[in-house]
C-alpha cells in the first residue's frame, strides 16, 4: 500500500473492522485520529500507536462531544483527508413492533445522527482547505431488507440517502461515498447472522483489502455507492 501520508479521522476504532483499519493505516504511514466508547480499548490503542496518532472517548450520538473533539483536532491542524464514519450498532433481533422506542432511537442516534454530527463538525474545514473524502459506512442492508433487522436497515438506507445528497452539495475537490464493507466476522455479524459469520473474513484479513481501497478513493468517486468485493 503506497500513498502520500494522510490525516485520517475514523469513528468506531475499538472493535471489529474499525480497530483493524487503524493498524493498516498506521502501518502505511498515515496519521489516525480515532474515537470510540471503550476507555480500556482506547488506552490500549494509544499505547500501541502513540502520537502523532490520537484516540479519544467520544459518543458520536452526542453532538456536543463530537463538536468538542473536532475543535481540538482542527485547532491542532488535523483536517481530515479521509473522514470515515464507521461507528454503528445492530438492533436486538426482533420484529419491528417489539423494538422499543428507546432501542430504536439509540440505534438511529449512533448510526445516522452520529454520521451527521461528524459531517457537521469536520466537513467545513475540509471545504475550506478544498480537498478530502467522506466515507459513510453503509451495508448490504442499506439496499435490501431482512426480517428482524428493521431498525438497522432503516439506518443504512438513511446513510445511502444522506451520502447521495451530501455528494451533490460538496464543492469541487471533495467527495462523499457510501461504502458497504461486505461480510466481516465481527460481534455484530455473529449476533445477527451466526452462520454467515462462520465463513466471513476476519477483521484483520478484511482490513488488508479495505484499507488500500479506501485510501484509493478520491473526489472522482463523489456520489458513488460502493461495495468491497
Amino acid at each position: 500500500m503506497t500513498s502520500a501520508p494522510r490525516t485520517i479521522v475514523l469513528t468506531g476504532v475499538t472493535r471489529g473492522g474499525g480497530r483493524a483499519l487503524v493498524d493498516r493505516f498506521v502501518e502505511a504511514g498515515h496519521t489516525v485520529h480515532g474515537c470510540g466508547r471503550s476507555a480500556d480499548a482506547l488506552a490500549a490503542l494509544a499505547q500501541q500507536h502513540p502520537a502523532p496518532h490520537s484516540f479519544t472517548a467520544v459518543d458520536v450520538a452526542d453532538a456536543s462531544a463530537v463538536s468538542a473533539w473536532a475543535r481540538t483536532l482542527l485547532a491542532s491542524g488535523a483536517v481530515p483527508d479521509l473522514l470515515i464514519n464507521n461507528a454503528s450498532v445492530m438492533n436486538r433481533q426482533a420484529p419491528l413492533w417489539e423494538q422499543s422506542a428507546v432501542e430504536f432511537e439509540r440505534l438511529m442516534a449512533i448510526n445516522v445522527s452520529g454520521t451527521a454530527h461528524m459531517i457537521r463538525a469536520f466537513v467545513p474545514a475540509m471545504i475550506e482547505r478544498g480537498s478530502g473524502v467522506v466515507v459513510n459506512f453503509s451495508s448490504g442492508w442499506g439496499q435490501s431488507t431482512s426480517p428482524q433487522v428493521g431498525p438497522y436497515c432503516a439506518s443504512k438506507y438513511a446513510i445511502e440517502g444522506l451520502s447521495g445528497s451530501l455528494s451533490q452539495e460538496l464543492p469541487g475537490g471533495l467527495g462523499c461515498v457510501a461504502f458497504s464493507p461486505g461480510l466481516i466476522a465481527t460481534d455484530m455479524l455473529r449476533a445477527c447472522q451466526p452462520e454467515a459469520a462462520k465463513t466471513a473474513e476476519d477483521p484483520a484479513g478484511w482490513s488488508r483489502r479495505a484499507a488500500p481501497y479506501l485510501l484509493g478513493l478520491s473526489a472522482d468517486d463523489n456520489g458513488r455507492s460502493l461495495r468491497l468485493g
